[in-house]
């Protein structure tokens, strides 16, 4: 396991979008470390999302990171839109740039973390000639496109070879580098997820799906039960 804090990315595709402002307002207050932003472009994903106004609308209400995840074909062209619009980190999914490393170069010339997104079954070899540009390997736990699908467990697995590659890097190198879930993560699969190396997640409907009265402080139970479970793996 890597030494890193565990760090939690509440989705806000999961939020109230009449008022997301707010909703990132709280849960960053509630204990979330990251703002996660899912970009889908009903090309590359099945569904149809929010672009780079939003981002630049939430920006101001949140100095957390926005850690954009970019679900669209092509992916250059929103390079500089979402970096220009706040993001801190971008990931994109391999198979919709044509460049792989040029793109990862692109993210990182515009100021922003970089990462890779891996669905369920794609392989991680894309990451055997681009380590030393990437800051995030992200796994997805669901076949992308649709919030409050159920975690698939071959996920574990995936995580553990990932986990692998990470640690082999730092070693020679030095460098951290994130691994990311998303996807079914809840208070029930939390330890199960860590325990096979995962030390970032992204969770939707269990952070938001409890925020169900007017309290400002609404997320606090949930994400505090989050740091409760994270603290018993070791």
């Amino acid at each position: 396991m890597c030494d890193n804090a565990f760090l939690l990315a509440p989705s806000v595709l999961a939020a109230n979008f009449a008022q997301l402002g707010r909703e990132v307002t709280d849960v960053i207050a509630a204990g979330g470390d990251w703002v996660h932003f899912d970009v889908m472009d009903n090309h590359y994903v099945p569904n149809l999302t929010f672009g780079p106004l939003v981002c630049e609308a939430i920006r101001p209400y949140t100095q957390a990171p926005i850690d954009v995840h970019l679900m669209v074909e092509p992916v250059d062209p929103l390079v500089p839109q979402f970096a220009k619009a706040g993001a801190n980190i971008i990931t994109f999914h391999p198979e919709a740039s044509r460049h792989v490393d040029r793109t990862l170069s692109l993210i990182r010339e515009h100021g922003c973390q970089a990462g890779l997104v891996f669905n369920p079954a794609t392989p991680l070899d894309w990451l055997d000639h681009v380590m030393d540009k990437i800051d995030v390997i992200m796994l997805m736990s669901v076949n992308p496109g649709f919030g409050g699908q159920g975690f698939i467990p071959a996920t574990l697995s995936k995580a553990r070879a990932a986990r692998a590659k990470i640690d082999a890097h730092r070693r020679e190198t030095g460098k951290r580098i994130r691994l990311e879930v998303d996807g079914g993560v809840k208070l029930s699969n939390l330890a199960e997820i860590a325990a096979a190396g995962i030390d970032t997640f992204v969770a939707g409907s269990a952070i938001f799906g409890a925020g169900l009265d007017s309290d400002a402080n609404r997320y606090d139970t949930v994400i505090a039960a989050m740091r409760e479970t994270l603290a018993t793996v070791s």
